[in-house]
């Protein structure tokens, strides 16, 4: 975690590590500073030694002047801001913004992709020092605190510093629930072509052309080989990743008929790909993220499959662009970004994953399906 420190007139403030030293501080920064729902000296100690959390203190002059405590789950890419507390003698000095970054530093060492909080609706000046810093409101607990105010829920995406970022291809946001296939296509073409402008009826036209017809229920979705074959007919050269051979994702249909359709369209698919010449490689467990970074190092984009919209494990299959990686971070687009009254993406939903996190996310199913189509620079004719 690097040090955070702000300057005001004959003030310095610097944002550490809590240490077990510090408890006594602490319990009386919670007295000073909430009326109710103060965290207990057993709860402070307890952060103060667990792995799962992160006690961050603010010091002005030797004394403890604010406190924050960042809360970890195994296995999760989502950090919980779960306590921020600043004495209130030294309000607007700017500890509170100081030990924010600190907090979402700690989330990033962590190998988070978000930091959520949440806060009292009628803390009408957190909110807006939340909003200020790039949190965006995604939920409300009711009757939350004990005077029985309703908390609003908070969550920013973590983005490290990463000059590869600034050179990122262009980002398409799906505009339906189904079409993350079609989207990752179309940003697949803008990669390798930056004159390639979509039409709306692009996204769909991409679908047809490559969908399997019937997922959970409605329209569905598409696999590796009507992505691969899509590519192909479109002037790419792809080739086609997975930890083993299809049928995909009948279990998430719901009757034998829809079952008979997916798979024999998967089926005529993947002769398909081999007429057309596009490359399978069946990769062992674990194979896959060493195969990307090779293909990402020699100027590759790849289209993986991850489980989870919005790059959370949620267990939902969905398709993400990958375009480059830098140190231990993959660089991805995920298509399912929020939409306006008009349907247009609110922001890019564009990520800097821990190659950690991403392995986890290529796994899907009780399987662990790993799939990915990979397509070099060089294919497009």
């Amino acid at each position: 975690m690097r040090a955070a420190t702000l300057k005001q007139p004959s003030l310095e403030i610097h944002v550490r590590a809590g240490i077990a030293a510090d408890l006594e501080e602490l319990a009386d920064l919670e007295t000073k500073v909430f009326a109710t729902d103060r965290m207990s000296r057993r709860s402070l100690r307890h952060f103060l030694s667990a792995p799962t959390a992160a006690v961050l203190v603010a010091e002005y002059d030797g004394r403890i002047t604010g406190s924050a405590v960042v809360l970890f789950r195994p296995n999760s890419a989502i950090a919980r801001l779960y306590s921020i507390a600043v004495a209130p003698h030294c309000s607007g000095y700017g500890i509170g913004p100081a030990l924010l970054t600190a907090a979402e530093d700690a989330a990033l060492g962590r190998d988070c992709l978000y930091l959520r909080l949440e806060v009292h609706e009628k803390n009408n000046r957190a909110i807006a020092r939340y909003r200020k810093a790039g949190y965006r409101e995604f939920g409300r607990h009711d009757q939350y605190y004990e005077d029985k105010g309703h908390a609003l829920r908070f969550e920013k995406l973590l983005m490290p510093r990463i000059a590869a970022l600034k050179r990122a291809p262009p980002y398409i946001h799906q505009s339906t629930e189904f079409t993350c296939g079609p989207a990752c296509m179309m940003m697949t073409l803008a990669w390798a072509d930056r004159s390639f402008r979509p039409s709306p009826a692009c996204e769909f036209r991409l679908w047809r052309e490559a969908t399997t017809i019937f997922m959970s229920s409605g329209p569905g979705g598409c696999e590796p080989y009507g992505l691969a074959v899509t590519l192909k007919r479109h002037g790419l050269s792809p080739e086609v990743h997975v930890s083993r051979h299809g049928p995909y994702f009948l279990e998430t249909a719901k009757s034998a008929d829809k079952r008979r359709v997916m798979r024999v369209t998967q089926e005529d698919f993947r002769r398909e790909a081999e007429s057309l010449g596009i490359a399978t490689h069946l990769t062992r467990d674990g194979a896959l993220v060493p195969t990307l970074i090779n293909a990402l190092d020699s100027g590759g984009a790849a289209i993986v499959l991850v489980s989870g919209h919005q790059m959370m494990p949620t267990g939902s299959a969905h398709w993400v662009f990958a375009f480059g990686h830098e140190g231990r971070y993959v660089l991805v687009h995920d298509p399912a970004a929020m939409r306006d009254n008009q349907g247009r993406a609110v922001a890019a939903e564009t990520h800097a994953v821990p190659w950690s996190v991403f392995a986890r996310m290529t796994r899907y199913g009780p399987d662990k399906l790993s799939a990915a189509v990979l397509v070099r620079k060089g294919g497009h004719t």
